[in-house]
């Protein structure tokens, strides 16, 4: 089992543009049966919001993890070194919908709290969702019209979910 320091989110100092658009995050959560999803995304933010340090993701409506993350308070982003990039894509392009995608990963679940991670993650944001508001075409400006018709050629608007960080975890084992 891995050893982790709870970082306070005023100390830590990783860039988010790495972490989430190149080295993507895994998004898990559980269901309200007990059953754990993951998902590979590489779109979201850390930031301040309503005076809390915030994580913000967004899931497309249609994604099998976005009913785990609307069933429960608390999820958890999380960060792998390079070595878990197969792993990330796999589970990135397989829903949990048609298989247990993660027992075909080099992934062990673990948890905190009762909030699922995966014990080979070398950063765990532990967040409790605030807000969660699907994102409105009406809502793009004349400058990101056309970003409406690249990403979203079948309306399938993703759902913004701001969730408070309560807790990262650094692995302090290598």
């Amino acid at each position: 089992m891995s050893e982790y320091a709870i970082v306070a989110p005023e100390d830590f100092d990783e860039s988010v543009f790495r972490l989430i658009g190149k080295e993507w995050m895994l998004v898990t959560a559980k269901n309200k049966e007990g059953k754990v999803n993951t998902m590979t995304a590489s779109w979201g933010g850390f930031g301040v919001m309503w005076g809390k340090n915030v994580a913000v993701t967004v899931l497309r409506p249609q994604r099998y993890t976005k009913e785990f993350i609307d069933q429960t308070d608390s999820f958890t982003l999380s960060f792998y070194d390079d070595t878990f990039k197969k792993d990330l894509s796999y589970l990135g392009s397989v829903s949990g919908r048609d298989e247990d995608k993660i027992s075909k990963t080099r992934l062990t679940s673990t948890d905190a709290n009762g909030i699922p991670y995966f014990e080979e993650a070398k950063i765990v944001l532990i967040c409790k969702k605030l807000y969660a508001q699907p994102m409105d075409p009406a809502g793009f400006t004349e400058a990101g019209r056309e970003l409406d018709g690249e990403w979203y050629p079948e309306k399938d608007y993703h759902v913004l979910y701001a969730a408070e960080i309560e807790q990262i975890l650094v692995r302090q084992d290598g």
